[in-house]
């Protein structure tokens, strides 16, 4: 059972079931480089595809911005992360935030920057340390926290205040970079996630996640007991999410009211995806007893039943927004 469950969070935060080819190599860029924005496609009056070249990475990377409705104002901006698909089931047009669930809706009426990457494929949206074979070269944490914030204040009137949010591997991403750099986030949000890298059956199921995509998590972070996997455990670091707003939310594996058995995407939910939130459940566990324990106060939502599918995140977006309101100003 316990082998079940690693590997059932394992690919529980991939955030995808089907299994789809990863995106291809990349070469290392150019260094010593300032990012700048190569082209904006306006795909709507209030969504824009904005691709940026990236010199840590060495491409251009596309990410998509939601826009509020009255743009005259400054005004803050919430980083939105993909699972471990990245993307994959649009073919990288667009993240599957916007493919499966009413995020374009529900932030129409919102006063802020909506920042969406696409791709990011089994990348835990961190630095790795060299290259790998299949993912390439993955510089996440560099782009989303060094190259790309000024440019989206610039371009889209951002005021400087930051959110993050991510389900499943972009859950531990999300409260991992909040981590990582305080200064930037005001509050973080992670549904159907891991924020541990501690024990060895956590270690075991990054190292699946990314192997379920195509790389050898040993270019991520190294080799067990390699100090990276220690500086990116949001679970050991928690101390720098005090005086966040923090918003964590799991179901349990069992079925729930957003379980449609008569979809392919339902009957996988039913089956494979009940196992992957029961393993989800027990690692929010244990981060809320972390929080607990260092008194970091943090609002955690465990819900009665759901699986772990596409119905549910968009759920925990919509309960979460007023945490990560309150945190952006709004």
């Amino acid at each position: 059972m316990k082998l079940l469950a690693t590997m059932a969070l394992s690919m529980a935060l991939c955030g995808l079931f089907p299994s789809v080819a990863a995106a291809g190599p990349r070469g290392p860029g150019p260094a010593r480089q300032a990012a700048s924005v190569d082209h904006v496609t306006m795909l709507t009056e209030r969504r824009a595809a904005v691709f940026v070249h990236s010199p840590s990475m060495g491409e251009v990377v596309q990410v998509q911005v939601l826009l509020p409705a009255d743009r005259s104002a400054a005004r803050p901006t919430l980083y939105l992360l993909d699972g471990a698909g990245g993307g994959e089931e649009s073919d990288y047009q667009e993240s599957t935030w916007t493919l499966k669930t009413d995020a374009v809706d529900f932030f129409a009426d919102k006063d802020v920057n909506v920042v969406l990457p696409v791709g990011g494929t089994g990348s835990y949206y961190t630095n790795w340390k060299q290259p790998d074979p299949t993912l390439g070269v993955d510089e996440w944490e560099t782009f989303l926290t060094t190259e790309l914030p000024p440019l989206i204040d610039t371009q889209f009137r951002g005021n400087g205040v930051n959110a993050i949010a991510g389900l499943s591997m972009g859950a531990h991403a999300a409260l991992n970079l909040a981590t990582r750099h305080p200064a930037m986030y005001r509050g973080v949000a992670a549904f159907s996630g891991c924020a541990d890298n501690g024990q060895a059956d956590s270690r075991l199921s990054v190292r699946a996640t990314v192997a379920w995509k195509g790389g050898d998590a040993d270019n991520m972070w190294g080799p067990d007991g390699d100090p990276e996997w220690a500086a990116n455990d949001p679970m050991r670091n928690a101390e720098a999410l005090r005086g966040k707003e923090i918003y964590v939310a799991t179901g349990n594996g069992a079925a729930g009211p957003l379980d449609d058995p008569t979809t392919v995407d339902g009957l996988s939910a039913l089956t494979l995806g009940a196992a992957l939130e029961a393993a989800a459940l027990r690692c929010t566990q244990l981060f809320d007893d972390r929080l607990r324990e260092l008194a970091i106060p943090a609002t955690f939502h465990y819900r009665p039943a759901g699986t772990h599918s596409w119905p549910y995140w968009q759920q925990d977006l919509h309960d979460a927004w007023p945490t990560l309101a309150r945190s952006l100003g709004r």
